[in-house]
């Protein structure tokens, strides 16, 4: 069975170039040193960058047969003689922009299909659907009545594009993507999976069955969000759900109806949003945390991972545990409870 690269082998390029392009300062090594490959820690070899920023591969890092390594002005000590430095004060954001410079197809989804740019044959293209110039459409998709769709954008094969849907330009909608009652900006990436604009979940209740409430309102997604795999975003009931600019969601995420998602928000998997909850800009949610309805996470705020939101948290709040409180208080709890339980166990 063969054995195929799915992006293409990054350019050769010297120290000093890279140094540029992630804003590091070479402080060991000849400028003119090519790097030919990156790779992690331990996988190294000669033309290998590497980058470094957790203690806990400390052994990894003294082993290493990189060429170069991208590591903080703390850790530059640690990296072996032999090796260029290039000393960043943020090394896994230095990381990523020259991942970037050398994969940049690697930034949004590949074509499933193939390279072929252009509506294929095979897509279901409403004619009264509105596409500007170079956008693709890959075998399967169904793009509906009214929709728009801006220049440079990509959607996935078997997508759905719903009646009226807007989508920006250089968006790329990703395979199986459902896409319906949404205002989508520019640059905005779905995975595959991904469904925006169903139904809320709105029901009156009550002992002779529970009634549907129409859901009326949109889902409005601003510029460079991306949206992982698999997850759904509800539209709203009575106004619009909203996630801001430059918004980040991971995979298996839930989006409640009427929920307002502030800018640079970063949202990690399997987290549920009840509905008309709101995070304000720069929220961080660990996975598997759950947001009660009606909540509000002020801005800066983070909650820890697997942690209940039921109550409203303040702006730069650090949070976690069920129900989530201040970390320094939940650390304090979880410290008496482990002493409590060793105490009854006797030891």
């Amino acid at each position: 069975m063969a054995d195929p690269v799915f992006f293409a082998p990054m350019p050769v390029l010297p120290l000093a170039e890279l140094a540029e392009v992630c804003g590091a300062e070479l402080q060991r090594g000849a400028s003119d040193l090519t790097i030919s490959c990156v790779a992690p820690l331990e996988d190294a070899r000669e033309g290998a960058l590497v980058f470094f920023d957790n203690t806990r591969y400390l052994d990894q890092l003294a082993a290493t047969r990189a060429t170069a390594c991208i590591v903080a002005p703390k850790h530059a000590g640690k990296v072996p003689e032999g090796v260029a430095l290039l000393v960043s004060k943020d090394p896994y954001r230095a990381w990523a922009k020259v991942l970037a410079r050398l994969y940049p197809q690697a930034m949004a989804p590949l074509p499933a299909y193939g390279n072929d740019a252009g509506i294929s044959p095979r897509a279901v293209v409403h004619p009264e659907a509105r596409l500007e110039d170079d956008v693709t459409i890959e075998p399967g998709a169904v793009v509906g009545a009214g929709a728009e769709i801006g220049s440079g954008s990509h959607v996935g094969p078997n997508a759905v594009i719903g009646q009226n849907v807007r989508i920006g330009r250089d968006c790329h909608i990703g395979a199986n993507a459902v896409v319906q009652h949404a205002l989508l900006g520019n640059r905005v990436i779905l995975h595959p999976g991904v469904a925006i604009g169903q139904d809320g979940f709105g029901y009156a209740m009550g002992l002779g069955g529970h009634l549907k409430v129409p859901q009326i309102g949109r889902v409005i997604i601003q510029d460079d969000v991306e949206v992982g795999a698999n997850t759904t975003i509800d539209r709203g009931a009575n106004r619009d759900t909203v996630v801001g600019e430059g918004t980040r969601i991971d995979n298996q995420v839930q989006v409640g109806h009427n929920v307002n998602i502030g800018r640079h928000c970063i949202i990690v998997s399997q987290v549920g949003l009840s509905g008309s909850s709101t995070l304000a800009d720069y929220v961080a949610i660990g996975g598997q945390s759950g947001v009660a309805g009606h909540v509000e996470i002020g801005m800066g705020a983070q909650i820890a991972a697997v942690s209940v939101v039921n109550d409203s948290v303040p702006a730069g709040g650090r949070y976690g545990g069920t129900p989530a409180k201040p970390v320094k208080q939940w650390f304090r709890e979880l410290t008496a409870l482990k002493k409590l339980a060793e105490r009854g166990s006797g030891t």
